[in-house]
């Protein structure tokens, strides 16, 4: 295995990975700085406040977003079980 190979790997691994996390949390972040807004405005100082919407968000975008997601983790798997003979020799 050349050392080309094994930064090319690991540059594909930390963008699948990158791809992977973005959606979640990105909805994540856009609805805790949401939130946080509207307790600011609001003067509500309830930390549960946030949990609830977020948790609704995330299953949503997961919904939304996961099809996507696994079409990614199974292109990349399936590339990388396909490369694993050029890799041995």
């Amino acid at each position: 295995m050349t050392p080309e190979t094994v930064v090319t790997l690991a540059s594909e691994s930390l963008t699948v990975a990158t791809l992977l996390a973005a959606p979640l949390l990105l909805t994540a972040l856009a609805t805790g700085v949401f939130i946080g807004v509207l307790q600011a405005a609001t003067q509500i100082n309830e930390m549960t406040l946030s949990f609830i919407p977020k948790l609704g968000v995330l299953v949503v975008s997961l919904l939304v977003a996961g099809p996507w997601m696994l079409q990614l983790i199974t292109n990349y798997t399936r590339n990388l079980f396909a490369s694993i003979p050029g890799m041995l020799g």
